[in-house]
């Protein structure tokens, strides 16, 4: 639903103000029917039984989930669910889009939130088979994921985006190669 061709579709069905608010909409009733038809994986692949062990995943894991929502409101929360959007369309104001910047986060790594879900998927202390399903599955649709909106975004911003490419790593905050 984040492709191009598709909310060129999407939008001869619902107005284009929903357009962003309707796609994080079905995205939610999505994950929560995920959750609801889950079926339970016995097995654990790993369990920190040792206090310092399970205290630092604990903690990876609320960064996690500190940097994901951090990065939300970096760039703007309200835009980032559609409901900015929504809000000026009611109000019979024009959206204008949120010009390319690079906040906070987005110093250390071009893609904050999908690096705060990965800490938050895989830093656990008790890592079951049926999570670990959910953190590869989560991960391979992450990195796939990063693939196309970076194509996106070099065709929204250009030469700006391919700069920032070139100065910032993708997801880990460091750079392997000069």
């Amino acid at each position: 639903m984040a492709r191009q061709w598709f909310k060129r579709a999407w939008t001869r069905i619902v107005p284009e103000p929903a357009e962003r608010s309707t796609y994080v909409l079905i995205s939610s009733l999505l994950l929560l029917l995920l959750f609801w038809q889950w079926r339970p994986m016995s097995g654990i692949i790993w369990h920190a039984s040792h206090s310092a062990g399970r205290f630092v995943l604990l903690v990876l894991f609320a960064t996690g989930w500190l940097i994901a929502l951090t990065t939300t409101f970096s760039i703007n929360h309200f835009d980032l669910f559609g409901l900015r959007q929504i809000y000026l369309h009611l109000r019979r104001r024009r959206f204008p889009p949120i010009p390319f910047k690079t906040p906070g986060p987005y110093q250390c790594v071009r893609h904050p939130l999908y690096l705060g879900w990965l800490f938050a998927f895989w830093s656990i202390p008790t890592m079951t088979v049926g999570h670990m399903v959910f953190a590869i599955g989560t991960t391979v649709y992450i990195l796939l994921a990063i693939q196309f909106e970076e194509k996106d975004l070099v065709s929204f911003y250009g030469e700006a985006y391919r700069k920032y490419r070139e100065q910032v790593p993708m997801i880990l905050p460091l750079r392997l190669t000069k």
